[in-house]
């Protein structure tokens, strides 16, 4: 019989490989604040077995969660829920999921529905700013290929929707050039396909020219070889492919050259996402079906987090009646 610490790092090793590097650094921190949890009430996982595992533990858990933000309290439990669920499915434990659902609810707190930080204006910025960096002459060939790299990267994720990890996994090989799409695996490992604008695949044809040379001597087939590669000494002249923590130091570093050090951690690759959700609310005057659809949200209740955004057209419809009316 395996020990509560055995079984936690084999849940663990599920999650790392089907879910994201995000989801897999939350969930890896949320159990490990459960071991901690344990140790606290006199029980060591690494010594106790799996099976002695109690329902008091999850009471435990979520009571010595309440001193962190109500969101960062339920991605925790929704943590802790998952690797009961792989337990009782194991057969390692003999819980009532409906019982632990129940207790769940009842005393865990609901986060706040916060509007999203939108930063059109800044976004735009640095995105004019990629593109002239991009057309700029460069002092090597690294410096041109992550010029080139970097502004296409941040035009896909602008563009497209993408979240970070999404965008960094791409190969070349998944994109439809012709039609301007691709097929990826998205959250929840489901299929979903992808559009991409003019703009952005004229950046990753640059982008590519640019690496065709390398792309070439790899011995690889070109559409296996990544969309987004790593251009450092690190790689050398071989074709790695960027990784989320590379998307993010992207991203980081061009919000430094454009805005300065007062933006770094307001503007991060899934700022992008809001940015494309709010660009299709806005454009298709708060068509929230065809934002949700294209943004590939589960539930319509969180674009209507965006709705709000579309109130500059009832400012301007407001100043038309009132103002603008004769007396």
């Amino acid at each position: 019989m395996l020990s509560i610490n055995e079984t936690i790092d084999a849940y663990l090793e599920i999650i790392e490989e089907s879910r994201s590097e995000n989801t897999t650094r939350t969930y890896t921190t949320a159990l490990n604040s459960f071991r901690n949890t344990l140790h606290q009430q006199n029980i060591d996982p690494k010594e106790i077995h799996i099976s002695a595992l109690s329902i008091d533990s999850v009471k435990w858990f979520i009571r010595d969660l309440k001193h962190l933000s109500p969101s960062t309290e339920n991605l925790y439990v929704t943590a802790l829920l998952g690797f009961i669920k792989f337990a009782v499915g194991e057969d390692y434990l003999g819980f009532n999921l409906q019982k632990i659902r129940n207790l769940i609810q009842q005393r865990t707190r609901r986060p706040g529905r916060s509007l999203p930080q939108i930063r059109q204006d800044k976004i735009d910025i640095l995105i004019k700013y990629a593109i002239n960096v991009a057309n700029s002459p460069s002092e090597d060939e690294n410096s041109y290929l992550r010029n080139l790299r970097d502004c296409a990267f941040m035009l896909v994720l602008a563009d497209t929707g993408l979240r970070v990890h999404e965008a960094c996994n791409l190969k070349r090989g998944d994109i439809d050039w012709n039609e301007g799409k691709a097929m990826i695996l998205g959250k929840g490992n489901k299929l979903a396909v992808v559009r991409f604008s003019t703009r952005s695949i004229t950046a990753l044809r640059s982008y590519l020219n640019a690496r065709g040379k390398l792309d070439g001597s790899s011995g690889r087939p070109l559409t296996a070889l990544p969309l987004f590669a790593r251009h450092d000494r690190g790689a050398g002249k071989k074709i790695k492919p960027i990784t989320t923590t590379t998307g993010r130091n992207i991203v980081k570093q061009r919000v430094r050259e454009s805005l300065g050090m007062d933006e770094i951690g307001k503007i991060t690759p899934h700022t992008f996402r809001h940015y494309f959700v709010t660009t299709v609310m806005l454009s298709s005057r708060g068509n929230l079906k065809l934002a949700q659809k294209l943004a590939r949200h589960e539930s319509i209740a969180v674009t209507q987090r965006y709705a709000h955004l579309t109130d500059e057209e009832l400012d301007r419809g407001y100043w038309e009646i009132f103002e603008n009316s004769p007396n």
